[in-house]
């Protein structure tokens, strides 16, 4: 336990090491689907600041967990494949551990349930965390340049966005109109 949070308090404060020995570590792969659930159900109740009710924060976790590993691959397709360096070398689980840590962050989150907060809070903690996700990836990924690494994140953030907006598109519209609908039968 003391080791998980010494790591959970290192990717916090940026630090590279930290990053490192998560990547190297094949048994950090449960810890960073522990700091990944966390900082979702953080996010839940945070997001309750905003007038969203607790009973979404299990469907949060979930979709949470989905988005990270569908980031984390997408990553991966786009530093390895698109982006790589001659020194490039890593797999899915090097860089599924090293993002997991990297929503470290997103713990604070949970100040997000006082509404005068909530704004801020989750403002501070995607910025926070967008600059985790540079540190994970030039470690997991042997980039010596910060820069391509922020690169290889912004395009990935920018195509999950995308998916995001779409899918969000698609499925809340479908939930309101599943939610009026009991509401309408319960009316009746």
């Amino acid at each position: 336990m003391t080791r998980f949070i010494r790591r959970l308090i290192g990717s916090v404060v940026l630090d590279a090491a930290t990053y490192e020995d998560v990547e190297a570590d094949r048994s950090a792969t449960w810890q960073a689907m522990i700091v990944v659930l966390l900082s979702a159900v953080a996010t839940g109740v945070g997001a309750h600041g905003f007038g969203i009710p607790l009973s979404v924060v299990p469907v949060a976790a979930i979709a949470a967990l989905f988005t990270w590993a569908a980031w984390a691959l997408l990553t991966y397709e786009i530093g390895v494949r698109l982006l790589p360096t001659a020194d490039t070398r890593s797999d899915v689980g090097e860089l599924m551990r090293t993002i997991g840590f990297a929503s470290g962050p997103g713990l604070l989150r949970v100040f997000g349930v006082i509404p005068e907060l909530a704004t801020a809070t989750f403002v501070l903690t995607s910025v926070w965390m967008l600059f985790a996700m540079v540190v994970a990836v030039r470690q997991a990924l042997d980039f010596s340049s910060t820069v391509r690494a922020l690169a290889v994140c912004v395009v990935g953030w920018t195509l999950m966005l995308g998916f995001l907006i779409t899918l969000g598109y698609w499925v809340v519209p479908t939930l309101l109109f599943a939610q009026h609908s009991i509401v309408s039968l319960r009316a009746v």
